[in-house]
């Protein structure tokens, strides 16, 4: 029998079945969550799966889908007055749209270019290291991301997230990108402080999905019983 203290079951949608929303789908009933609904390219073409009738009773939706169908999701979600997790990138530049957009219906968001809560702390000690380096201009900086061969969008959200951190903090010199995609890595980034001496390395690397699963399903619960619009990082802080 549950204990009083436990927190209550919540009911999931999930839009996007790839291989981050199988990892949720797999973990959210170890987690005191029921996958109510799964939406995937082919129930959910031409946004026809998102319906008041396939929302009914669904506490939260969390989106791992693709950059060119993700406002319109959210959009179309958030009119049926369901809060939102959404890991899904590439959509950044829409920011301010999907924010007015949330805050018109009412209900919560929580975004993320990276639901890791190892690269939340990540982006803390690359702020620290960025602002050690910055009275050092012998180091030039770099970024460095690597991905599995199936990932659409270079550079990741995360590379670009991490770029939006450190950059303020050397404001002479450039910050560029490199990234990979090859094979089956879940997940690797790099900030690279390079001399003809040497080179300083911080480096956050994913061994499986689950921390990224573990990270949008404590988002979930969250925003479960909040509104407004919201970075991972805000919520972690």
């Amino acid at each position: 029998m549950p204990d009083a203290s436990d927190p209550p079951t919540l009911n999931l949608a999930l839009l996007g079945h790839g291989k981050m929303g199988k990892a949720i789908e797999a973990l959210a009933p170890e987690r005191g969550f029921i996958v109510a609904r799964v939406l995937d390219e082919f129930s959910n073409r031409n946004f026809q799966g998102i319906t008041a009738e396939n929302f009914k009773g669904v506490d939260v939706c969390v989106d791992f889908t693709a950059p060119e169908t993700v406002v319109e999701n959210i959009r179309r979600v958030a009119a049926l007055g369901c809060n939102l997790v959404v890991g899904t990138t590439g959509w950044h530049d829409r920011l301010e749209e999907v924010r007015r957009t949330v805050e018109a219906a009412g209900i919560g968001m929580v975004y993320g270019a990276n639901f890791s809560i190892g690269v939340q702390l990540f982006y803390r000690a690359a702020r620290s290291l960025a602002a050690i380096f910055s009275s050092y201009p012998a180091y030039e900086p770099g970024i460095i991301e690597a991905h599995h061969r199936f990932k659409k969008d270079a550079p990741s959200g995360t590379a670009l997230e991490l770029k939006r951190e450190v950059q303020p903090l050397l404001p002479s010199r450039e910050l560029p990108i490199a990234s990979i995609r090859a094979g089956y890595i879940p997940g690797s980034h790099e900030l690279a402080f390079d001399s003809e001496a040497d080179t300083v390395i911080l480096r956050h690397a994913a061994r499986s999905r689950q921390g990224f699963a573990e990270g949008a399903l404590y988002a979930a619960r969250w925003v479960a019983g909040n509104k407004g619009f919201y970075s991972f990082a805000e919520i972690l802080q």
